[in-house]
């Protein structure tokens, strides 16, 4: 794709760096056959190539240029960042950097509208906290009568009791765990098992307590700064335990694991922490990264359930480990039903579920006609936003599947 930087343009690094991410691009439109928003909009400003020209439009326009509008935000806003997009892409065009860029752009040349800045800076501060959260959370479901319709809907039932924790010093061989902010509310039990189940395969699973929120949701709501300070905090946490010699950083929810690998490539610039994150993107690691490398026929199992497995964006479009999780849970002897279209996105995406909540529900219930069509008993995800909104539809139990192969352990 040509553009049309001056010199002065290039000489900042975001406008430098777009025009790299840009020039990639060959305009073929592979990218909007699996896109989700365009296959239920059908407008090319709803689909990758689309976004790309209008990115293209604003990083290229002066600030003064009155057809910088909403309209291009508005398009900006309903794509999920899902990446099918960059999977599809013959030429590698990174597009979720250079969305990024652009919406931070435009949040800066079109100020939001007061109702929508105050709805992304509560989303940011009720979610990042995990005792925030975990109150807010109890105090909707205690009063869940009272709660306006729409956010009842999205009031999830109490959590499944999360048991206990093998003790983190038991084994020569120890994994840090990233708790995440919403999933020790949402679902305790995930780490729980997740613990239980390295437990028996050797390996001590080590919490850290000042390690909070990724930083994923500051940046993606265009608090960027404020996402790599959250970066930073956390390396400074589990920075004493890597020279320790804790082999990996597990996540279990792989919107997280996404964006921790991604700490070497945001904090690149940063002289004093570029070459700590780089170390961190090296040792996170999604939990099925190191389940199939251990020998799990060791384990006893009673794996009677047929499940579908819907696999997150996150983990097989910017993780790239589709087919990993099925691969393991049949190898532990799990009935795994066929699912179509298992590339599109269920409309979760973050907070994509809360400020798109009609093109999200549409996502979601398409998905859970796929992942029922073959009558599976439990529906199971690496995600925690995935399984949240998949559930809210009341159908299909949804777990996560590390709960489910715990809960068969003998």
């Amino acid at each position: 794709m040509q553009t049309h930087f001056t010199d002065a343009d290039l000489q900042k690094p975001h406008i430098k760096e777009a025009e790299r991410i840009l020039r990639t691009c060959v305009h073929c439109g592979f990218c909007n056959a699996t896109c989700p928003t365009y296959q239920l909009l059908g407008d090319e400003r709803d689909g990758p190539r689309g976004r790309i020209y209008l990115m293209k439009e604003l990083l290229e326009s002066r600030d003064d240029d009155d057809q910088v509008t909403e309209e291009t935000r508005l398009h900006l806003d309903r794509c999920l960042t899902c990446r099918n997009c960059e999977t599809t892409c013959p030429s590698g065009v990174e597009y979720h950097k250079l969305l990024d860029i652009g919406r931070a752009e435009i949040d800066r040349r079109v100020p939001r509208p007061m109702a929508e800045r105050a709805q992304r800076y509560a989303l940011r501060k009720m979610l990042v906290s995990p005792k925030r959260f975990k109150a807010l959370l109890t105090l909707g479901q205690t009063f869940k009568p009272l709660v306006p319709g729409k956010l009842r809907s999205k009031m999830p039932p109490a959590p499944v009791d999360a048991g206990l924790r093998p003790n983190s010093q038991r084994h020569a061989r120890t994994v840090l765990i990233l708790e995440g902010c919403v999933q020790p509310g949402l679902s305790p039990n995930t780490n729980a098992a997740t613990a239980r189940l390295l437990d028996r395969l050797g390996i001590s699973v080590t919490p850290i307590s000042e390690a909070g929120c990724c930083g994923a949701i500051d940046f993606h709501l265009n608090a960027q700064d404020d996402g790599r300070t959250r970066m930073r905090a956390n390396i400074d946490a589990w920075w004493p335990h890597i020279e320790q010699g804790a082999e990996a950083i597990v996540q279990t929810a792989s919107g997280c694991g996404a964006f921790v690998k991604e700490y070497g490539d945001m904090l690149k610039d940063d002289p004093t922490y570029a070459a700590k994150a780089q170390k961190v993107s090296t040792l996170a690691k999604d939990i099925v990264e190191i389940l199939r490398d251990e020998p799990l026929e060791t384990l006893q199992l009673k794996a009677h359930q047929r499940l579908a497995f819907h696999c997150p964006c996150t983990l097989q479009h910017a993780q790239k480990l589709n087919g990993a999780v099925e691969s393991v849970l049949s190898k532990l002897g799990f009935t795994l039903t066929p699912v179509k279209d298992a590339h599109l996105c269920c409309g979760s995406a973050g907070t994509y579920s809360v400020t798109q909540p009609e093109l999200a529900t549409q996502l979601r219930d398409n998905k859970l006609n796929a992942l029922e069509a073959s009558h599976p008993e439990v529906i199971v995800t690496a995600n925690i936003g995935c399984q949240t909104h998949l559930a809210s539809a009341n159908r299909t139990p949804v777990r996560h599947w590390v709960e489910v192969v715990d809960a068969a352990l003998v």
